[in-house]
């Protein structure tokens, strides 16, 4: 075992507590707003992420946001503190759980209109010659946005560092992709001359891999990629509006992320991870509950 899986399972066990969590929270009444988990999918933030340095490369995500978000900067206690509405939020408790920025990290809860940015920031990196890569990451709900194709078409003929990561998790809301999406995802990017991967797994270490080749080479070239990876959500779009088969999710957790790299990992050093994230995660909702409101008046 190497000391990147244990790493990666941390990681993934931390973001997949810090879900449930949030899911139990807005049961109790706890979260401002909606919230939108990605328990089933961590590999993809994890296995992406580990390439990108935080003080120099950008990224933007998407309503489903949270497991990029630790990924890219660790900050459970900022988080839990934002969507519950506390002070002490990344944002002061004012952009709930789909807004959340910091430092490089950016998030917006309307699908396709991060691209647009995401193609403008590329292009801004370029010309500052900072070496950094911007990564959008967009569900396969967002191929039905014109605005998708239009940004491919530029950062192709503009040769932009942007990294295009497409999280296929088959579903749009309650939409199958079958009903939605026709032909090829990767020949999407294709048609624009874009190199493209598409890999259909969920092991962490297997993503990990292929971005790999993929951000190295966009670090070298300079230019776009657009990688597809297959997915499953095992929680609902947002907190209870699921109209999936029952049968179907039960079969896709025998690829369940975390369960595919538990039994490579040393019983003892596993069962630590699993209860270091679960305190982590008990604490920091502990602190953000008993953090000031945000724009309380302080006696």
């Amino acid at each position: 075992m190497t000391s990147d899986l244990a790493h990666f399972y941390q990681q993934m066990c931390v973001i997949r507590r810090l879900e449930e969590t949030l899911l139990e929270m807005f049961s109790a009444g706890e979260i401002n707003g909606t919230t939108h988990t990605c328990i089933g999918q961590e590999a993809t933030a994890v296995g992406v992420i580990s390439h990108l340095d935080a003080e120099r490369d950008v990224i933007f995500s998407n309503h489903r946001c949270h497991g990029h978000y630790v990924a890219f900067t660790d900050d459970v206690e900022g988080l839990i503190a934002e969507v519950t509405g506390r002070a002490t939020g990344t944002c002061g408790g004012k952009g709930g759980s789909q807004h959340l920025c910091r430092g490089n990290f950016y998030s917006n809860g309307i699908q396709g209109s991060i691209v647009p940015v995401a193609t403008g920031i590329a292009l801004a990196e370029r010309e500052r010659r900072s070496g950094a890569v911007t990564t959008v990451f967009i569900g396969d709900g967002t191929l039905g946005q014109g605005a998708l194709y239009e940004c491919l078409n530029m950062a192709s003929l503009w040769r932009l560092p942007l990294w295009v990561v497409v999280e296929n998790n088959h579903y749009a809301q309650s939409t199958p992709e079958e009903l939605a999406v026709s032909g090829s995802i990767g020949a999407r990017a294709a048609a624009f001359g874009i190199p493209t991967a598409q890999i259909e797994t969920t092991d962490v270490e297997q993503i990990h891999a292929t971005a790999g080749n993929a951000v190295e080479r966009i670090r070298a070239t300079g230019e776009p990629f657009f990688l597809v990876l297959d997915t499953y959500r095992f929680s609902p779009h947002s907190k209870g509006d699921d109209t999936r088969d029952p049968a179907e999710i039960e079969a896709r957790r025998a690829f369940d992320p975390i369960g595919l790299i538990a039994a490579r990992i040393a019983p003892d050093l596993r069962t630590q991870i699993e209860q270091s994230a679960a305190r982590r995660v008990a604490e920091a909702r502990e602190a953000a509950l008993a953090a000031p409101v945000a724009g309380a008046v302080q006696a």
